[in-house]
């Protein structure tokens, strides 16, 4: 009986200490959130960097002359035309780039530079002298629009060559092929980055 006696005691003692619990207490107040702090000032813009160097004159496959004197001029007719012609040389005319490119010819007196076809009235004829171009060589002609003589083209006058290859890309903002003989002199050299 005494064992019986242990047991039951333990046993009562164990169901009262897990059937006991305490009361929990009621939750706390939550703190305040903190202030955030200030943003801090913006750094100061640093200075502008310093201009780059002046690009090499020209650009790859654009091939152009420097201002050539042409020979005396002789009387010729072309295609039934009467007038007068003489011719320069221009070595890196291929076949290639009279078959694909762009050939622009351009004649410089007195204050200004004009793009070949170039139409005036000298000797009180209106006129034309315009380029007609074959492998390494760019015949010059100059003839009167009444058919009644010819004009001379002197050999004072100065010419100017530029070679564009059928690959050199001739874009404009746009995208659309750029029409070099509808530019100046002056922004055909600009776009191709050539001295005047």
């Amino acid at each position: 009986m005494k064992f019986s006696k242990i047991i039951f005691t333990i046993l009562l003692v164990a169901i009262s200490t897990i059937s006991c619990s305490s009361d929990d207490g009621t939750d706390g107040i939550n703190g305040k959130d903190g202030l955030n702090g200030k943003d801090g000032i913006d750094g100061k813009t640093g200075a502008a960097g310093a201009i780059g160097a002046t690009g090499a004159t020209g650009t790859a496959n654009v091939i152009y002359s420097a201002w050539l004197n042409a020979p005396a001029a002789a009387a010729e007719t072309i295609d039934g035309t009467s007038g007068m012609s003489t011719t320069i040389n221009a070595p890196e005319l291929s076949e290639d780039i009279l078959a694909k490119g762009t050939i622009l010819v351009y004649v410089s007196f007195g204050t200004g530079t004009y793009t070949l076809p170039y139409t005036s009235t000298a000797g009180g004829f209106v006129n034309t002298i315009t380029a007609i171009s074959t492998a390494k060589k760019i015949k010059l002609f100059r003839f009167r629009h009444d058919a009644g003589g010819t004009v001379n083209l002197p050999v004072s006058l100065s010419w100017r060559y530029i070679l564009i290859p059928g690959g050199v890309a001739a874009a404009t903002g746009k995208g659309a092929k750029a029409d070099y003989a509808k530019m100046s002199y002056e922004e055909v050299c600009a776009h191709f980055n050539i001295a005047q």
